[in-house]
Parts: structure tokens; C-alpha cells; sequence
């Protein structure tokens, strides 16, 4: 009973993480784009959209990977001592946990926040252009959707074939920036 008890209090404790992670990274990512947005031009607009679709398209393609990935490489490539090979195993051994944090935080709210990006950029290309801001809106919503879509698909066909090698790619990077060296 007490077994059952920790599990519940620990996903309820996760959810609460992952709740206010997306919130604040929601805040910083919304102001981020609310205040450079309306202070530079279309084609800075443009690119900054671009960036955010990047970052859920490799956060999506890192938590695909995590996933995808097997133990076993990375356990033989510790015992030779190999640098970001413990923490690859340590982000396989946490992978639901990551593949939430990558896909569903950093990826959706990156998603979101290009839509209002979006929205932002649209505005300045009907005034701009002197257009009408229904059909600029939409066009944009949609470029920006179908862009995300795809990048994500084909990050994801990446992340598949290629899981070993993101994993611990992102291993050595964490490796490099921890200050506790496993």
C-alpha cells in the first residue's frame, strides 16, 4: 500500500513540475517575443518564428531520441571511461520524464509561442503592406503550422535512426556543463 502511495505522490509531485516548468517557460518565451517582435523588422520577425520552430523541432527530436535509444552502448562505453557516457545513461534510465520535459515543455511551448509570434509579425506585414489582417493571419498561422509539423516529422525519422548518437551527444553536453562529474 505504501508503494502505491509514493508512486501517486510522485507523479502528482511531476505533474506539478512539468505544470510549472511550461508555465514559466511559457512567460519567458512569450515576453521574450512580445518585447523584440514589435521593436524590429518583418524579416527579424520572421527569423525569430524560425527559431522558435528550431527549438521544438530539436528538443522534439532530443526527447524522440532519448526514447529510442538503447542502455547497452552506453554501458560499455562507460566502463572505458568515456566522456557523457554515464550521463547517457542516466537520461535513458529518466527517459519518460525527459521525453515529457523535451516534447511536451520546451516543444509545445516553443509551438505556442511562434503562434504568437505569429500573430505579431502578422500584424506588422498588414500594416506594412497595407493588406487585410484576416487573410495575413491566417496565411501566417498556417505557414507557421505546417512548418512545425514538419520539421518535427523529420526531426522525429532523425531521432529514430540516429537515437544512440543524439543521446549522447546531449550526454557529452550535460557532461561538459555539470559541475559534479559522474
Amino acid at each position: 500500500m505504501k508503494k502505491k502511495t509514493k508512486r501517486k505522490n510522485d507523479r502528482t509531485k511531476w505533474i506539478l513540475i512539468v505544470m510549472l516548468t511550461s508555465f514559466i517557460l511559457s512567460i519567458i518565451f512569450s515576453s521574450l517575443s512580445e518585447s523584440i517582435i514589435p521593436n524590429i523588422n518583418i524579416v527579424f520577425g520572421i527569423i525569430l518564428i524560425i527559431v522558435f520552430i528550431l527549438i521544438g523541432m530539436i528538443f522534439d527530436m532530443i526527447g524522440v531520441a532519448i526514447t529510442a535509444a538503447k542502455e547497452k552502448p552506453f554501458h560499455s562505453m562507460a566502463s572505458k571511461k568515456v566522456k557523457g557516457s554515464k550521463h547517457s545513461i542516466k537520461l535513458l534510465k529518466n527517459s519518460d520524464k525527459l521525453a515529457s520535459i523535451c516534447n511536451d515543455v520546451v516543444g509545445d511551448v516553443a509551438g505556442v509561442v511562434s503562434g504568437s509570434a505569429g500573430m505579431l509579425v502578422s500584424n506588422m506585414i498588414s500594416k506594412e503592406f497595407n493588406l487585410n489582417g484576416s487573410i495575413v493571419i491566417l496565411v501566417v498561422t498556417g505557414l507557421i503550422a505546417s512548418l512545425t509539423i514538419t520539421t518535427k516529422a523529420i526531426g522525429k525519422s532523425i531521432a529514430i535512426e540516429n537515437s544512440e548518437k543524439i543521446t549522447f551527444m546531449v550526454g557529452k553536453l550535460i557532461h561538459l556543463f555539470s559541475f559534479k562529474k559522474i
